[in-house]
């Protein structure tokens, strides 16, 4: 009795290596593809092809029992032709694709791989890159400084202005400090520095409102100014507490608390700008910041906006470079090294007092002429301090080489004798360069 003849392939089966074999050992073509992962190649199914056509055409045995009929054996003949033919171009179509060891061979290329610039060298060639639209700029700049005048009607309404928008807010800010807060005390924080020691930015405020409140008591008694108060010392509760007690009878007596990109790497934490709104609150402090960040509003809750900073938003996009800000995040088409390093130093030491860089100069200058010793003790470098009139107290010292240390200036290592020594993370010749600048 002859078979029916089976329908043609509909769609893809499961793997299967020898398809056309096994359908000749049981008497009927299988409905199903070769493998995509299947590791023969084109010749070896080939050959298995040709064998498997050679024991049809002798007639295979019936699974049941009985001999298969030629009439099925012809009917089927031309499926196994189509499925022959389709695994052939299937493989053939395989061996044009790149082989697996190529294709590691091209993935195998990383950024890390390629020989960058110097972080140095590409620096000063975008700075060689010629500026556009200047002519927009400038009449943009000249618009905002025509608010001046707005702004300080609004910081002396009790707000606070915070400044955003594309490009460094930095010179716009700072030329509105120098030519309009002339009445002021401005204090400046630099918000894109790594870290930031707050307490000693609101101990500074706190150190202003006592030496004018001592000034005006001279004035009006003739006496002497109190001793200095050590806010240094007190908690940062304390010194809010007194700048809140601050007050003045014609309202010209204030601080400005100038801050550079309040969203800044080390204000970004929920107590920072906490504390930066309560200080925002005291009578005789107002706040004008910058941002860059777009998710910075979310820092704040609805009480710290309305009620403690009581912000006045203005969009004053400068499209200037970030040369400053830029400094503390690397290139990504450039090495890093001692240079990268060096600049960033020197960036830090730059916003320091004077005094706190005298103090860096002797110890870096201790550190070039004994370069086998392990580091200076902090005791040599308080007598040295003392000798030249740096420094008043150990107080004092401390609180330089916490600045120093903030911003990993200066490390703490364990001398042979057991005690702490101070060490600049720096080779020399990256710390000649960075005196050499410094001056």
């Amino acid at each position: 009795m002859a078979q029916p003849k089976l329908p043609k392939r509909a769609r893809l089966g499961r793997p299967n290596h020898f398809p056309l074999k096994e359908a000749a050992l049981r008497g009927k073509p299988r409905n199903r593809l070769p493998c995509a992962r299947c590791p023969f190649s084109s010749s070896i199914l080939a050959a298995a092809a040709a064998a498997a056509a050679e024991e049809v055409m002798k007639g295979p045995m019936d699974p049941r029992g009985g001999h298969a009929a030629a009439e099925g054996v012809s009917s089927g003949s031309e499926d196994d032709d189509e499925e022959a033919g389709f695994s052939r171009s299937y493989f053939l179509a395989k061996e044009k694709e790149p082989s697996s060891s190529k294709k590691r061979a091209r993935d195998t290329g990383k950024l890390s791989d390629l020989n960058l610039v110097d972080e140095q060298a590409l620096r000063a060639s975008l700075a060689e890159i010629p500026a556009k639209h200047e002519k927009e700029v400038e009449a943009l700049t000249r618009s905002y400084k025509d608010q001046y005048r707005k702004w300080l009607f609004e910081l002396r309404c009790g707000f606070s202005l915070l400044m955003y928008g594309f490009g460094s807010k930095k010179l716009l800010l700072e030329d509105f400090a120098s030519t309009t807060l002339t009445d002021s005390s401005v204090i400046v924080i630099n918000g894109y520095l790594p870290s930031i020691n707050l307490k000693q930015v609101i101990a500074t405020i706190a150190e202003v409102f006592w030496e004018q409140t001592n000034l005006k008591r001279k004035r009006q008694s003739g006496t002497k100014s109190q001793l200095p108060q050590p806010f240094a010392s007190q908690s940062i509760d304390d010194i809010i507490s007194f700048l809140n007690n601050q007050t003045s009878d014609n309202g010209e007596e204030n601080v400005c608390l100038l801050i550079h990109n309040i969203d800044g790497p080390a204000l970004r934490d929920a107590e920072s700008q906490q504390c930066l709104a309560q200080v925002s609150c005291c009578p005789q402090v107002r706040v004008v910041a910058s941002l860059d960040h777009i998710n910075t509003p979310l820092l704040w809750d609805k009480k710290m906006v309305h009620t403690q900073f009581k912000w006045s938003w203005y969009h004053v996009p400068t499209f200037a470079p970030y040369k400053v800000e830029g400094v503390f995040y690397p290139l990504i088409l450039a090495s890093g090294g001692h240079a990268q390093t060096t600049k960033t130093a020197l960036v830090v030491l730059q916003s320091l007092t004077p005094n706190a860089q005298s103090v860096f100069r002797i110890l870096a200058e201790y550190q070039l002429a004994n370069q086998k010793e392990e580091g200076m003790h902090v005791s040599s470098l308080y007598t040295k301090c003392r000798e030249r009139f740096l420094i008043s107290s150990q107080v004092t010292l401390n609180s330089h080489l916490t600045e120093f240390k903030d911003h990993d200036l200066v490390k703490i290592r364990k001398h042979s004798d057991g005690q702490d020594c101070l060490h600049i993370p720096l080779v020399s010749d990256a710390l000649e360069k960075l005196l050499q600048e410094l001056a």
